[in-house]
């Protein structure tokens, strides 16, 4: 498999190899991995894994725990940065369908990529782009 984008719930579950990540996505991203592509990780996610931690909804070292493997050269996981491009492809994604703003992001990532989105977020996988979930 190619590439995919992994959203914030979605790479917070693979680090955690947690079994909420369903079987397709933990194929789909160890697929990419192993095939010599990425599983991509939008710095929107890094903002909301950051964001979560202050919420008390995820561990306080999570944020450093794929902050590292990010880092870690031939890692499974790449960081991709959000781009005013990426910005421009967001305008196809409808707010009335996905209204909250960072999964709009990740999604005009994904897309602006043509690349799989992996989510289990129902909203996401109704709008215009690929998922895999």
């Amino acid at each position: 498999m190619p590439s995919v984008v992994a959203d914030t719930h979605a790479v917070v579950w693979y680090e955690e190899a947690s079994p909420r990540l369903s079987p397709a996505a933990l194929a789909a991203m160890q697929s990419a991995a192993g095939s010599g592509g990425q599983v991509y990780v939008s710095s929107v996610s890094m903002v909301e894994i950051a964001y979560l931690i202050e919420k008390g909804r995820l561990a306080a070292d999570m944020f450093d725990r794929i902050l590292q493997v990010l880092q870690q050269p031939g890692s499974d996981l790449a960081e991709i940065t959000f781009t005013v491009a990426m910005a421009e492809t967001l305008r196809r994604i409808p707010s009335s369908i996905v209204p909250d703003m960072p999964d709009r992001m990740i999604a005009a990532t994904a897309l602006y990529l043509n690349l799989p989105l992996v989510t289990a977020d129902a909203r996401l996988q109704v709008a215009p782009l690929v998922t895999i979930w």
